[in-house]
């Protein structure tokens, strides 16, 4: 398969794998809504983010969409988007090879962009994922007036598709609900009892020999399909749309035989690759939105509409599906997620992830209005958690980084296990309880050992000063004295540290 070369591009893709695993430490003054939510807002370099949310949601995000900065050569308040071809591709390289790990086997990842990189974006793309791995280019029109400052006018931009598993995707997307235009198509000018229906052809390409029968129509008309063509079904099946009266021979009763089919048994329609304005909005909207939540002075140029990040959700997620934006911008994708009732994560640099992506899904949970919720009949509720990258677990020899203490290892190991922030930290090697299973982590003297190292191996002495659980209990330690059988008795399962702390 081709490969695209680039300035240091040999550098990039090494890079990955050379970005330290930090800490996510949560701030809960930033935080908002019911505690025990799993969705979660970061700030910091996203590379660093992917890399620190690995050891939690390998393989298990659903969804990922992201809008990257396009490398249009313009310049843009919350975002340099005059990077130098190279350098773009420098960039988005690690950043898409980690996004792959942590798309679960039946997920898919959207990403917008538009002709200034999307051939050479194709090109690492097929290198990353596997040019198999290929969906579609779906085309946005985000205009709907004419652009007259260029020599052609600029009216799309694209949303390109991949996945881990095509035939898994193809199995698992969802069908798009019926629109006021395929409705229409629905006519009763029977009045049949059954509703609204319309006709559809019996007729497909191709040569089958027990799909090659005659249809007599009712006024004895005579049909057999034309040259290079066949029904679409066999002579039983046909048999048994007519005991149902499902076929449809046109108004004089001579026509060419159709299949009816009925409003209320349509599924849905097969997502296609045009999307226009009139269903998933324009640019034109989009601000409108973004003026709406933060005001006609604050510039989010490329911010897409909630309609478009809505047409990706519906098609690749249902209720409670992670979603994944590690370009999160003005928040737009965390938003709509949070409207649709799935769980996200959203990653932001700047400063905007406090002064609007937290402050936007605030209103978000206090039930606003905007963009797709009255669609989406969103009355409010919800909450989030707003983190920031903490130091990095390990120093270059694989210890443990002796800058990290008790309470951030805490939290890093309580989320690991539960996907829960650590709300309340104890002052004791008891983390907490979930889902009837007690934590433990025994690290840096906190059972109040003059030693640093002290306490941290789990010994009978040690056991019996724990607080006491009835159930089971993960224990994390530098060693475990205890016999298996103790273990097996006590409902202990011990994890090593550093060995068994997931960040690598």
């Amino acid at each position: 398969m081709p490969t695209l070369h680039w300035l240091k591009d040999e550098e990039a893709r090494k890079t990955s794998s050379q970005i330290p695993y930090r800490l996510l430490e949560a701030d809960p003054k930033l935080s908002y809504g019911v505690s025990d939510s799993e969705n979660m807002l970061i700030q910091g370099d996203n590379l660093e983010a992917l890399k620190a949310l690995m050891p939690y949601y390998a393989g298990q995000v659903k969804c990922i969409y992201i809008d990257p900065p396009y490398n249009t050569q313009s310049a843009f308040e919350h975002y340099d988007d005059n990077l130098e071809h190279s350098i773009w591709l420098s960039t988005m390289y690690p950043r898409l090879e980690m996004l792959r790990e942590l798309l679960a086997q039946d997920g898919s990842i959207w990403f917008s962009i538009d002709d200034n990189e999307i051939h050479y974006f194709r090109v690492i793309l097929d290198e990353i994922f596997g040019r198999d791995k290929f969906v579609a280019t779906n085309v946005w029109q985000k205009r709907y007036s004419r652009e007259n400052r260029e020599a052609i006018g600029d009216a799309h931009d694209y949303v390109l598709t991949y996945c881990k598993d095509v035939k898994l995707f193809k199995e698992t997307r969802n069908l798009l609900p019926l629109g006021e235009k395929q409705k229409s198509q629905y006519k009763n000018p029977n009045n049949d009892p059954r509703g609204s229906w319309q006709s559809v052809s019996l007729l497909a390409q191709g040569y089958r020999p027990n799909q090659m029968y005659e249809i007599v129509a009712p006024n004895g008309k005579k049909h057999i399909p034309p040259p290079g063509n066949c029904w679409k079904i066999i002579k039983s099946e046909y048999d048994k749309l007519i005991a149902v009266n499902r076929v449809y021979f046109g108004k004089d009763g001579n026509g060419v035989p159709r299949r009816i089919h009925f409003l209320k048994d349509a599924e849905g329609v097969v997502p296609w690759t045009w999307w226009n304005h009139e269903e998933v909005g324009h640019t034109g909207e989009s601000k409108n939105e973004v003026n709406e939540l933060f005001g006609s002075n604050v510039s989010f140029e490329t911010a897409k509409p909630e309609r478009l990040i809505q047409r990706v959700l519906q098609i690749a997620t249902n209720p409670g599906d992670l979603v994944l934006d590690s370009f999160l911008g003005s928040g737009t994708t965390a938003a709509v997620a949070h409207k649709m009732g799935r769980r996200y994560i959203g990653v932001e640099m700047g400063e905007h992830a406090v002064t609007h992506c937290a402050p936007r899904l605030k209103k978000v949970i206090e039930g606003e209005q905007g963009g797709i919720s009255k669609e989406a009949n969103w009355q409010g509720g919800g909450g989030f958690h707003f983190y920031r990258l903490g130091e990095t677990i390990f120093d270059e020899q694989g210890h443990i980084n002796e800058k990290v203490k008790f309470k951030p290892l805490a939290a890093h190991v309580w989320f690991s296990e539960t996907h829960t922030p650590l709300l309340q930290m104890s002052k004791t090697s008891l983390l907490g309880i979930h889902n009837e299973t007690a934590y433990y982590l025994l690290y840096n003297g906190i059972l109040g050992d003059t030693d640093p190292k002290g306490g941290n191996v789990l010994t009978p002495k040690i056991l019996r000063q724990l607080s006491k659980h009835k159930g089971k209990k993960i224990i994390y330690g530098e060693m475990s004295m205890l016999e298996e059988s103790v273990l097996q008795k006590e409902e202990i399962t011990f994890k090593h540290i550093p060995y068994d702390i997931k960040a690598r």
